[in-house]
């Protein structure tokens, strides 16, 4: 009996060391710890149910700054997976994104708005037979970040924020600001205001809410360019970032993410029962009630950045990938489709509340899903 054990033991651990094998023999495991093959899916950190199809070589793409840390989380899984694709992602801004794309010079761009009406033209050259149409991907709130020693829970509204960035108030204890923070100890400082020096859809989104919510006193078009006279610039998100960490006094715009290290970001009163910092539930509430006012295969959507519901964030952008609907170019779009079905995932989209951003709703997601098994 005992020996009859033994040999059934000794069975049972060979068929498990066999069966192991071949799981192993099938994800194509390496020597890096992850798994996978340009033509399968793999990768235990997150990735594993990552489908690469036929994608390979070089994906090149440029664009929002605001998205490229949740891009550079998702290149880092997709590439465990897919490890025969390589993804450039510049991250140089929207207006560089768009460029570079009707040029033909990336297979994707990443924009903070959607196409205008010259852009779709421009990108009917280079999508032979279609067209570029706007993916919403990632929400986010733009944070008011500021660094003011001692000022800790600043609550600001539109009307003040459109005059601080216009340089009609000019210091922290201004009698409109102290109105609004009956408890602070606000200093005789100089305000620095700080925004992007380059073409951004960060901008564009900042300029559409003071705008909408404070007209009387936000007197410029918008789009992508600061109109503003006077306060200090700087490239990306990061850039602004990096100015109001070093000057104290200042204030600037920047998606939440890069508010970070000591930085304070500021509560909007936005008329709702209490003043809505900057967050990612935030951020999702303000995108749900958006409207799709794209056409076909665009999803382009509208916000509402003059809400006052409750724990909703007005100051949210959607960064949508642009992509050809038809005409990619044969050697990318394996590598393009599987890179954004990925990004437009349940598992890709699970990550951005960890990092700072705000997963599409349900309702439009399933619709840029759809518009992705379509490309060609």
């Amino acid at each position: 009996m005992k020996l009859q054990r033994m040999n059934r033991r000794a069975l049972t651990l060979g068929a498990l060391a066999v069966s192991g094998a071949l799981a192993l023999t099938a994800c194509g495991s390496d020597d890096t710890g992850t798994t996978g093959s340009g033509s399968g899916s793999a990768a235990a950190t997150g990735a594993s149910d990552i489908k690469c199809d036929d994608a390979k070589g070089q994906l090149l793409a440029d664009g929002s700054s605001a998205q490229k840390n949740a891009i550079d989380a998702w290149v880092k899984n997709f590439t465990q997976a897919c490890n025969g694709v390589q993804v450039n992602y510049k991250g140089s801004g929207s207006g560089a994104g768009i460029t570079a794309f009707t040029q033909g010079t990336v297979a994707f761009a990443g924009s903070d708005s959607a196409l205008k009406p010259d852009e779709v033209e421009a990108s009917q050259k280079v999508c032979t037979g279609g067209q570029g149409v706007d993916l919403p991907m990632v929400a986010g709130p733009i944070a008011v970040a500021y660094n003011v020693s001692g000022v800790e829970n600043l609550v600001l509204d539109a009307p003040t924020l459109a005059k601080i960035f216009d340089g009609k108030i000019k210091k922290w204890n201004d009698a409109a600001i102290a109105k609004l923070n009956p408890d602070a100890k606000l200093p005789d400082l100089q305000i620095q205001p700080y925004h992007r020096s380059d073409e951004s859809g960060t901008t564009d989104n900042f300029t559409k809410y003071l705008i909408a919510a404070a007209p009387d006193d936000w007197k410029y078009e918008g789009g992508k360019a600061w109109q503003a006279k006077g306060g200090q610039s700087a490239s990306g998100s990061s850039g602004v970032a990096q100015g109001v960490k070093q000057t104290n006094g200042a204030i600037g715009y920047m998606e939440l993410s890069y508010a970070k290290d000591g930085l304070g970001t500021v509560a909007l009163n936005t008329g709702a029962a209490a003043p809505v910092k900057a967050s990612s539930d935030g951020a999702t509430k303000a995108v749900a009630a958006a409207k799709v006012v794209g056409t076909g295969n665009d999803l382009a959507l509208k916000l509402d950045y003059t809400t006052k519901a409750e724990g909703a964030y007005p100051i949210t952008l959607v960064t949508y990938e642009i992509a050809c609907d038809k005409g990619n170019k044969a050697e990318t779009l394996p590598a393009t489709k599987a890179f954004l079905r990925y990004l437009a995932s349940e598992q890709g989209q699970g990550i951005l509340s960890g990092i700072d951003y705000a997963p599409i709703p349900d309702s439009i997601i399933t619709k840029v899903r759809t518009t992705i098994e379509g490309l060609s």
